[in-house]
């Protein structure tokens, strides 16, 4: 099998544009969340919070491609073009055939979805629509059109496993690279906020609802104060590239990926369950060949919800003690969702390079149902060699990515 390593990253994230602006708002501790006014007009909608990324500079996109992109789609296919310049691939081996893409979401976009339903159905009339929509609103929307914009014809696919569709996408190119059937793959997932969305989580009462008022404290993952989840958006796409292939061309190398599963529980569709993420995590460092103990940092999925959290707390005590630092960074970030598993992976790698590991935001009384691991409440410097990645989604797919230096 042929080792994968990560030789370019992008990402717009409610912290901005572009990986360095991801990076200092982690440094300066910033919450990204803000009270939804807007929102006000959906009956029945608790939770008024939400984590926005900036939408910027879209028009740079071409018409042509930019009208089958809804707002995610544009997320990823300019996270997609900040990797392509990171990475410094030429054009020829990115639209050549050893060149693919793999990006996930949780669905199509949510404000064309909205959209279209809000002009077709008073009079259900679908001559209103042009044929653009359709583009917008299928569940490969963000693959087809990162594709599209980048000239890339080698293998495209698309991963819809919600929260788990990010990390899913690039464990998915990382095994299309070790198995030889690709030398190079960008990779990765986006998601747009929409009341919609949140409304999905509301209906179950995973929401964040106690603070509206003040956003700024929360979401609060492992706190005892904590809640439940605040949406966020964004996108982050990552290139993968065979070993030898990057070393030939003298490329920098933030990171390799040395092991990766994803399964599912069998149990619950809505709760997590703790025995299916310790076969998770566990298979993923049996694939990297690597001990507990040799993790440096755990970037955890936990999203601020009361169960959730607690099984997550559960699982990592299991497999790692008490030992490893853990923190999530969806106390700065919200979550993004189907982007959530790309975005932080890319800030671990940062981390991992610059040595120094982040807190959990607004994590200020741990729950005693979530204590027993190493909770990060301060900015910690760190020599990390190794960290594990998970992310936990509806319907009890779970996924782990473990990355090592090189």
């Amino acid at each position: 099998m042929k080792r994968v390593v990560i030789t370019g990253t992008g990402c717009i994230s409610p912290l901005g544009i572009g990986v360095e602006a991801l990076m200092a708002g982690l440094a300066e501790g910033r919450n990204a969340v803000q009270r939804m006014d807007d929102w006000g007009i959906y009956k029945g909608l608790q939770s008024l919070v939400g984590a926005p990324a900036p939408l910027e500079n879209e028009k740079e996109i071409p018409r042509q491609q930019r009208r089958s992109m809804g707002r995610m789609s544009i997320f990823a296919a300019q996270a997609a073009k900040q990797a392509e310049h990171d990475s410094g691939l030429d054009a020829e081996t990115v639209q050549g055939e050893r060149c693919g893409c793999v990006t996930g979401s949780t669905m199509g976009s949510a404000g064309s979805i909205n959209e279209t339903f809000e002009i077709m159905l008073p009079e259900r009339d679908l001559s209103l629509l042009n044929s653009t929509k359709f583009f917008q609103c299928v569940s490969h929307t963000t693959a087809m059109n990162v594709s599209q914009y980048l000239g890339i014809r080698g293998m495209v696919l698309s991963t819809a496993a919600a929260c788990a569709s990010g990390l899913q996408a690039i464990g998915t190119a990382a095994d299309l690279i070790r198995s030889g059937r690709q030398d190079v793959v960008f990779c990765g997932g986006a998601e747009e906020l929409h009341p919609t969305v949140t409304g999905s989580f509301d209906i179950l009462f995973a929401t964040s609802t106690h603070y509206n008022d003040t956003p700024e404290q929360t979401p609060r993952p492992f706190d005892k104060n904590r809640d439940g989840l605040v949406c966020g958006e964004g996108a982050g796409v990552l290139v993968l590239e065979e070993y030898e292939h990057a070393k030939k061309r003298g490329a920098k190398i933030y990171g390799e990926v040395s092991g990766f599963y994803t399964c599912a529980s069998g149990t619950h569709i809505s709760q997590s369950d703790s025995e299916s993420m310790i076969r998770c995590m566990r298979a993923a460092l049996n694939e990297a060949g690597m001990t507990p103990d040799q993790i440096d940092y755990i970037s955890a999925h936990a999203t601020a919800t009361l169960h959730g959290d607690e099984k997550e707390v559960e699982a990592i005590q299991t497999v790692f003690g008490d030992k490893t630092p853990v923190s999530s960074l969806k106390g700065n970030l919200g979550h993004t969702l189907g982007a959530s598993g790309a975005i932080e992976l890319i800030a671990s790698l940062k981390m991992m390079e610059q040595g120094i590991l982040y807190p959990t935001h607004n994590l200020e009384e741990i729950d005693p149902a979530c204590a027993g691991i190493e909770h990060l409440t301060a900015p910690r410097e760190a020599a990390v060699n190794a960290f594990l990645k998970n992310s936990f989604a509806f319907g009890g797919i779970n996924a782990a990515l473990v990355c090592k230096r090189v």
